[in-house]
């Protein structure tokens, strides 16, 4: 992991990392789905994959993530964030990124999540075009 603790937090809120994604990769749970979505993206930025397990709802959990050191993360847009009901939510998200020196890409993504006691975890995601 990339020593980020004084650096603006990598889902770009700008905020600091340790008053913003740095608290949920510590443990600390997330207030809503969109605050985990943030995490999460950030996770992947930091090459934190036990948090990207440990938030993922263990009905669709993976056994294992393979991540991409090749993988340069470029940014961050929630479009939006939808309370389905107090226990499950949907954010919209766009992720970009560029694998190697290759071109810039998009990751379009409707996202699920649920929460159970008082945790958010990301179920499944739609993926948009």
């Amino acid at each position: 992991m990339r020593a980020v603790n004084s650096a603006v937090c990598p889902c770009r809120s700008a905020k600091q990392y340790t008053a913003c994604c740095g608290r949920l990769h510590a443990g600390a749970a997330a207030p809503d789905a969109a605050a985990l979505m943030r995490a999460r993206y950030a996770a992947y930025v930091l090459g934190l994959s036990d948090f990207l397990l440990s938030s993922w709802h263990v009905s669709t959990r993976p056994a294992g993530l393979d991540m991409d050191r090749g993988t340069r993360w470029l940014g961050l847009q929630v479009r939006r964030s939808i309370d389905l009901d107090p226990t499950h939510a949907q954010v919209e998200f766009v992720a970009r990124y560029r694998v190697g020196g290759g071109s810039a890409m998009r990751l379009h993504e409707l996202s699920d999540f649920v929460c159970e006691d008082g945790r958010w975890f990301y179920v499944s995601g739609q993926i948009l075009s």
